[in-house]
């Protein structure tokens, strides 16, 4: 009797820890909602604010303008010396014109990165094990990984890329959409990407290599030159800038059949693979045939 007393009390009191983690689950789930609204809001308000201005020194730009254009008048040979309320109007100009600038660059970023902190709410991306190189060590979270020159001994797997440097994410994209970033500062060469989990996983031939066959897509950056690699053929990079990339931010809307690959410090599209692609790749893929995974090379 006293042992079942004991199992009544154990139990009970599990039940009250889970139901007090349960509330604190959702107190946590409802704080981070309603940090993300507000965090909305503000950045609404904000780019509302300077849509303002931008229209407010449009106007004024305008406004400048005509008044030049009134108070220029000819005198004996046609032509007068501006007097210095004149400069001071055309220098105003100008400062207006860069003020301009500013604030529409000031506003494009934000328009990025509130798009970007919006696709960041997809689940974060883990490195299987499995799969790496043995010259791939994986953190303990399994959010990062590093190139070892020795390798790690360890039974063979087969899953596992024995020859190229390579590994694959823990979970598969099969719908819906799904966003992640990687940072690429690392490294002066590497491959970003995705890849069906039937891309080879032994050898160093086509069939293993991130973008050389038709079961994976990437963005490779090698010799400091930046492309996008699909079936064995490949584009250079749109929109890629003087400086480095820092992240990469790889956009998949596997319903739609699309992989997008962003400059994710400003949100600038590199390269778009869709059901629309150009001649330069062999075919296009109007559905995704197999569950995508995310795809990383050194």
């Amino acid at each position: 009797r006293s042992t079942e007393m004991m199992k009544q009390q154990v139990r009970e009191r599990f039940e009250n820890m889970v139901a007090i983690l349960k509330q604190d689950e959702q107190a946590v789930l409802d704080s981070l909602e309603l940090d993300l609204r507000q965090t909305r809001t503000r950045l609404d308000q904000v780019l509302k604010k300077w849509k303002q201005h931008q229209d407010q020194v449009t106007k004024s730009i305008s406004s400048t303008q005509s008044a030049l254009s009134k108070s220029s008048t000819a005198e004996e040979d046609g032509k007068k010396k501006p007097d210095a309320s004149e400069k001071q109007i055309r220098l105003n100009e100008e400062r207006f014109e860069k003020l301009l600038k500013t604030l529409s660059s000031i506003s494009r970023n934000l328009r990025a990165q509130l798009q970007r902190k919006t696709l960041l709410l997809s689940s974060p991306v883990v490195i299987d094990r499995q799969t790496c190189h043995s010259q791939i060590t994986v953190t303990c979270e399994g959010r990062g990984m590093s190139f070892s020159g020795s390798g790690r001994s360890a039974p063979e797997n087969p899953l596992q890329f024995d020859r190229v440097c390579c590994a694959l994410g823990s979970s598969p994209l099969a719908a819906g959409q799904s966003y992640w970033e990687v940072d690429v500062r690392c490294c002066s060469t590497w491959a970003v990407g995705v890849a069906y989990t039937s891309l080879q996983r032994k050898g160093r031939d086509k069939g293993a290599k991130l973008g050389r066959n038709r079961n994976s897509w990437c963005v490779e950056l090698r010799d400091s030159n930046l492309s996008a690699w699909h079936n064995d053929r490949h584009v250079s990079c749109q929109g890629v800038g003087q400086t480095a990339l820092g992240k990469v931010g790889v956009w998949v809307r596997y319903d739609k059949g699309q992989v997008i690959f962003y400059d994710a410090d400003n949100m600038v599209v590199l390269q778009k693979f869709s059901a629309a692609m150009t001649p330069v790749f062999d075919r296009a893929h109007h559905q995704f045939t197999e569950p995508l995974y995310p795809a990383i090379r050194f």
